[in-house]
């Protein structure tokens, strides 16, 4: 009867042993488990690549499906300091071609220009930077410019230059402008030329024209859009 008994206690031990054995840390699951680590380190690491690749392809297309506007010039400021594309770097830029003495069309786009800096700036911070290029070079030196420049945002930056240099900036924005090489300081003419304001992202490069006909609204709403997409790819807004 005692034999009897005890055998049931054997084996009972013998089982509880063997399940705490199930619970050890062998060696050969401490490698399975660092292989299966290893292996999803691998996998999230191609996931980020493919997918930085996939924005990069996407940014790529956006800019390949742009107009080229834009490119190297040297001119002055209306501080009388010499201003290049690559002052252009690092902010935002709306860019208009005009001058002086245009009578109501320029200062109608650069008032409009003044509204949609002040509600950027409101958002956004100071990350604009806006600029008047002269297309009157004759008649459009530094000290006039400066003097024009003081009814619109005081951020603008006012820009002239030889009529080469003039005639060459305006060849790398596509803009017409009619000013002969030869005019006359002094003469009474006005100039033709085209109506747009360019935005220009923080690396130099062409987003958008806006047209005389753009509201203040649609141009904000754009410029917003803009940002927007600048600060998923990059994380930042400049």
């Amino acid at each position: 009867m005692l034999k009897n008994q005890s055998h049931p206690q054997r084996r009972g031990y013998s089982q509880f042993r063997e399940r705490n054995n199930v619970g050890v840390f062998t060696p050969t699951s401490a490698a399975l488990f660092v292989a299966a680590g290893l292996g999803l380190f691998f996998y999230f690491r191609y996931e980020k690549a493919q997918l930085l690749e996939q924005r990069e392809k996407e940014r790529a297309s956006k800019q390949y499906g742009r107009p080229q506007i834009g490119g190297p010039f040297s001119l002055t400021s209306h501080k009388g300091e010499t201003f290049t594309d690559q002052n252009l770097l690092g902010k935002w830029s709306l860019v208009y071609f005009g001058f002086t003495n245009c009578p109501d069309i320029c200062p109608a786009e650069l008032d409009k220009m003044t509204e949609v800096l002040n509600n950027i700036e409101k958002t956004h911070g100071a990350i604009f930077q806006p600029v008047f290029i002269s297309v009157d070079p004759a008649r459009d030196p530094p000290a006039r410019i400066a003097r024009y420049l003081e009814d619109f945002h005081p951020s603008f930056t006012g820009l002239t230059g030889a009529w080469d240099a003039t005639k060459s900036v305006c060849k790398s924005y596509r803009v017409y402008f009619s000013t002969p090489p030869n005019a006359d300081p002094a003469g009474d003419y006005l100039v033709d030329h085209s109506i747009f304001v360019y935005l220009m992202d923080p690396r130099g490069a062409f987003v958008e024209a806006f047209g005389q006909s753009v509201p203040a609204e649609d141009v904000i709403a754009k410029v917003d859009e803009a940002i927007a997409e600048w600060r998923e790819e990059t994380g930042k807004k400049v």
